[in-house]
C-alpha cells in the first residue's frame, strides 16, 4: 500500500508539473500572438467563446489541472487584460469547484459553442421565436 500511495504521488507530481510547463508556454504565446482581444462590451459567455482563440481556453484548462484551486486569480487577471470579461466569472468558478480539474470544462464549452451556437449567438443577441 505504501509503495502505491509513493507512486501515486510521483505520478500526480509529475502531471501538475508538466502541466504548469505547458501552462507557461501557453500563456507566453498567448501573450505574444494575442494582445487583446475586441470582443462587444456586452457580450455573454457564448459570444465571447467565440471570440476567444483556442489557445486561451486550453491555457485556462491547464492551467486548472496544474494549480487546482490556485488558478483563480491568475485566470481573472489573464482574461481581464486579454478583453475577455464575459469568461471571468465562469474561469473562477470552474476552478473553484472540486474534482473538475481533469475535465477540459472551457475547451468543451468551446467546442460546443462552435459546434451548437454559432449561428444564434452571431446573428441576434436573443432567441427568436418566430417561425
Amino acid at each position: 500500500m505504501e509503495e502505491f500511495l509513493r507512486n501515486f504521488g510521483l505520478v500526480l507530481l509529475g502531471v501538475v508539473g508538466v502541466a504548469g510547463i505547458v501552462a507557461l508556454i501557453l500563456l507566453v504565446i498567448i501573450i505574444v500572438q494575442v494582445r487583446r482581444i475586441h470582443v462587444p462590451p456586452d457580450a455573454g459567455l457564448g459570444e465571447t467563446l467565440l471570440y476567444t482563440p483556442l489557445l486561451v481556453v486550453l491555457f485556462l484548462d491547464v492551467l486548472d489541472l496544474s494549480l487546482d484551486f490556485l488558478s483563480a486569480p491568475i485566470a481573472w487577471v489573464v482574461l481581464d487584460r486579454l478583453g475577455l470579461k464575459g469568461l471571468r466569472g465562469f474561469a473562477t468558478v470552474e476552478s473553484l469547484v472540486p474534482f473538475t480539474q481533469v475535465i477540459p470544462t472551457m475547451t468543451l464549452m468551446w467546442i460546443g459553442v462552435r459546434l451548437f451556437g454559432k449561428e444564434r449567438f452571431l446573428e441576434g443577441r436573443g432567441y427568436d421565436s418566430r417561425p
